[in-house]
């Protein structure tokens, strides 16, 4: 798993555990909602400074954010794909 992917998995998992939207994360961190949708999908790598931002808004630390998940968290999260036919 890429540093991006780690990110991108652990904003999305705090984000949507603390039941907020993109765009109030976006609000409360005074960055626009298409660029958390953009490290949420592993787009854009954020700097050090946004990731430290997010997570205050969050109550996490900013390492928080960049710890790999154990292989169990990441199975559960992963989105479950169909069979090819």
């Amino acid at each position: 798993m890429e540093i991006r992917e780690i990110l991108a998995h652990n904003l999305r998992t705090q984000r949507r555990a603390r039941g907020l939207s993109q765009e109030e994360l976006a609000h409360r961190a005074g960055i626009d909602r298409t660029y958390i949708s953009s490290l949420e999908r592993s787009v854009y790598a954020a700097g050090i400074d946004v990731v430290d931002c997010l997570a205050k808004v969050l109550g996490l630390e900013a390492a928080d954010l960049l710890k790999k998940p154990d292989a169990a968290v990441r199975r559960r999260a992963s989105p479950r794909r169909s069979p090819k036919t």
